[in-house]
């Protein structure tokens, strides 16, 4: 999970540094980027960083921060919201509700509310990053026994057996009835590139390259390792393709 970029907005200097102390606790998924104390550094400030996360106070030395969000969605997405007030008002909950706002905290936030309001964040920042990636395509191929179904993402190499070839994944090596130019020719260039005669690599696997020892490790999305032994000419080519 990425961190996520955030800003303090909060017109009172001890509630700022409290909540900006509170912070501290969770910097491995939280970024401070800055902190304002008033409506315009806040307009400014946001539009500069486009922060994940904006930390709001609901008033801003007389000023609706309502009419802060309104401004900004002109002009950007907005950030994901948790709302802090020292208030418990009626009107204000419906104006959380209507920027479908993350939460919205008393003064003086408690920590483990905090942690629940940054947790709802960070589940809403995982759900619309999954939503937006491209589906990863699925191919067919023709094994010995019938077929295999593995997506694009799934495979790290495939390497040559004659008029056969062998699909690397993560998990396994599977002989397929197909040659390497017809592989060449159905996969994604931008993704596979054939390396040397016998070599075809998913390149945006590849996590080190051991130049002496003529290895190459790739890395699948989940942390997985797999090592490959390479040709000397087929390292110089992937060294090129990744610059």
């Amino acid at each position: 999970m990425k961190k996520l970029k955030a800003i303090v907005v909060e017109d009172e200097r001890l509630p700022r540094l409290s909540l900006l102390a509170k912070l501290e606790n969770f910097r491995h998924s939280v970024e401070v980027v800055d902190s304002c104390e008033n409506y315009d550094s806040a307009l400014m400030s946001i539009l500069q960083h486009r922060p994940d996360l904006l930390f709001l106070d609901i008033q801003l030395q007389g000023r609706d921060s309502i009419g802060l969000l309104n401004e900004l969605k002109e002009s950007i997405t907005l950030p994901y919201v948790i709302f802090t007030t020292a208030y418990s008002d009626r009107k204000y909950l419906m104006s959380a509700i209507k920027f479908s706002a993350v939460d919205y905290l008393m003064k003086p936030i408690d920590k483990g509310e905090l942690a629940q309001a940054i947790a709802k964040a960070a589940d809403r920042a995982e759900v619309e990053t999954s939503a937006t990636l491209p589906q990863s395509e699925k191919l067919s191929f023709k094994s010995v026994n019938g077929k295999i179904l593995v997506t694009t993402d799934d495979i790290a190499y495939i390497k040559a057996d004659g008029n056969y070839a062998h699909v690397f994944t993560f998990m396994r090596d599977d002989l397929i009835m197909e040659n390497l130019l017809s592989l060449e020719q159905r996969l994604p260039a931008d993704i596979f590139v054939r390396v040397d005669r016998s070599t075809i690599v998913n390149i945006t696997k590849v996590y080190r390259m051991d130049t002496q020892q003529l290895n190459c490790i790739l890395v699948s999305a989940n942390g997985r390792e797999l090592r490959m032994k390479m040709t000397k000419s087929g390292m110089e080519k992937l060294m090129d393709v990744l610059g």
